[in-house]
């Protein structure tokens, strides 16, 4: 929790004022049994009818400032636990913004998911109860030991043994209880992962009639989160059954010695109950306590993963913030010597070397994990190099800020994927400015006018009221919105039949100075690129126009007669 206390810098006011208005609120009910004795040693055994209604008017008085001061720093605690939480949650979201592909893979959306939610909830219930209590019980504990003292100094000897005792258990269970309160939300993790998962792959799981082994696995799963906040409960259980047997049994012990005492003549009945009224707000502000325990163990545990995600750097960092100049008459993009790999194990990609010219039509080819997708990664940035570089205008990747390099190249990314709003709103990501006529002719380019209609028709969740081929072509056409200076397309003609294939691709082709890259698997597609890139096991098995490619380069031959006869391929 104390690498969090940054977001409350804005609420230095709150966090002073609403902890005195509860040490206020303290202070005022420690008096309370000492009036109370008072009415009952000089008021109703002296029979004064006046002195108990005057004292008793102080008694509400006491009340009704309590009240007033505690309800001030309810407010005060209110508005500084939410506005803490709404920080937090902004500048985790935008935390979570500057990691690479590389952590978010690593850390995965269910679990940041839960961190957003469920974790920043529980750190904001934390913030309010801590304002609200952590102050306040210890004072009262301690206040009402010392009042004791005042009173009789021997039978405050029983308030010290209980308080101690209590403690002890608070320790205890709050040592015990930590470690599970961490699994729990590691379980909610795994849980959200499984309902992300059947959510999104509903129809998959449909087809293949899995619907009850999903819902054996997330029986499973829920099972495993019961029986840790069974365990935990179990513990938070035996706080109030073992924190009241110690202070009714230091009771028990007050009234069995005070009552000698008052039989003696050394303490009145009064000052009895006033020691029982002092041992009971003991006995409150440990169950309190007890409870704050729970709450700051789990709210410790949250901010412990809070923190994993705010520690966890970004392994692509943007170097320059600086518009960069681009050379002249340099290659739109080249590759030197570039290697790359996901982790430690073998590389996707190794020595890498080419270049492609602007204003040219470069198609890379390979068999399913050769490395395509990952080649067109590295231009846009996403991962870095292990070795070598990669330029773009001359430039290597890493001196261009982020929003330079991303602003000129119009990517359609290999799973189709749209945003919920309307269509006009999606088309508006490659070019905030763009007009309506800009986005009508790069729907008709993509061959997604005809069943637009509107650019104010709603898209919904994932664009899922549209086909598959349909979110394939608004994916093209938000990529040409803005004319693009170089444009990436990553197997993006899949879901098309081959004839709308054809004219998409012409439409794009036909693009005045724009650099076209496209990833595919089907030679069909790329027969008549300026320049074939064949990938085999992330290598560069070969470079050339297809006619140079089936004479000098096997892989690249054995693909093309696979898809196509000898005839078709031109051999």
């Amino acid at each position: 929790m104390l690498k969090l206390r940054r977001f409350l810098s804005p609420y230095k006011k709150q966090l002073i004022i609403g902890p005195l208005c509860k040490l206020f609120e303290a202070v005022l009910e420690l008096f309370a049994p000492l009036v109370m004795a008072e009415i009952i040693n000089n008021g109703i055994l002296k029979q004064n009818t006046d002195y108990v209604l005057k004292m008793g008017a102080v008694l509400v008085l006491l009340g009704v400032v309590g009240l007033s001061s505690a309800l001030v720093c309810q407010y005060m605690a209110s508005y500084t636990s939410q506005g803490a939480g709404t920080k937090i949650r902004s500048a985790l979201f935008k935390h979570i913004g500057t990691l690479s592909h590389r952590e978010l893979d690593e850390l995965g959306a269910p679990a940041l998911i839960t961190r957003m939610t469920s974790d920043i909830n529980a750190v904001q219930a934390n913030i309010a109860m801590t304002m609200r209590l952590l102050l306040r019980a210890p004072f009262l504990i301690i206040g009402a030991l010392v009042m004791a003292c005042f009173i009789d100094l021997k039978i405050s000897l029983i308030f010290f043994a209980a308080a101690v005792i209590i403690g002890v258990i608070l320790y205890l269970v709050m040592t015990k209880s930590l470690p599970f309160y961490k699994k729990i939300q590691a379980a909610l993790d795994r849980i959200s992962l499984l309902s992300r998962e059947n959510l999104s792959g509903n129809r998959v799981i449909r087809a293949f009639s899995k619907q009850k082994q999903q819902e054996n696995n997330f029986e499973k799963q829920t099972e495993q989160l019961a029986k840790t906040s069974v365990r935990v409960g179990r513990l938070s259980a035996l706080l109030n059954p073992a924190t009241y047997v110690v202070a009714y049994s230091a009771v028990v012990l007050i009234l069995y010695f005070g009552g000698k005492q008052v039989n003696s003549g050394v303490l009145l009945s009064g000052d009895i109950v006033a020691l029982t009224s002092y041992m009971t707000q003991i006995l409150l502000a440990m169950i309190v306590l007890a409870d704050l325990v729970v709450l700051l163990s789990r709210g410790s545990a949250s901010a412990s993963r809070i923190n994993d995600v705010f520690e966890t750097e970004p392994s692509v960092k943007e170097l320059n913030h600086t518009e960069v100049t681009s050379a002249e008459n340099a290659p739109k993009v080249e590759f030197k010597n570039v290697s790359f790999s996901y982790g430690e194990g073998d590389r996707e990609l190794e020595n890498i070397s080419f270049k492609i010219e602007k204003n040219t039509v470069v198609g890379i080819i390979g068999t399913t994990g050769s490395g395509k997708s990952t080649l067109l990664s590295l231009i846009n940035r996403y991962y870095d190099t292990r070795s070598g570089e990669v330029l773009v205008d001359g430039v290597n990747v890493r001196e261009y800020p982020f929003a330079q390099l991303r602003s000129n190249i119009g990517e359609v990314p290999q799973k189709s994927v749209l945003f919920s709003g309307t269509i006009r709103s999606n088309m508006l990501w490659q070019n905030p400015d763009a007009t309506d006529d800009e986005i009508w002719r790069a729907l008709e380019k993509a061959h997604a006018a005809e069943f637009v209609k509107s650019p104010d028709r709603e898209v919904s969740q994932g664009g899922l009221n549209f086909s598959g081929g349909q979110r394939q072509r608004l994916c093209i056409a938000r990529a040409l919105v803005g004319a693009p200076k170089l444009i990436m397309l990553d197997d993006s003609f899949s879901a098309l039949d081959f004839a709308t294939e054809k004219a998409v691709r012409k439409n794009i082709l036909d693009a005045e100075d724009c650099t076209v890259i496209i990833v595919t698997q089907r030679c069909s597609t790329i027969m008549n690129a300026d320049k074939i890139l064949v990938l085999e096991d992330g290598r560069l098995e070969g470079e050339g126009t297809h006619k140079e490619l089936l004479e000098n380069c096997p892989a690249y031959r054995e693909i093309c007669l696979s898809q196509l006869s000898s005839e078709e391929a031109g051999i």
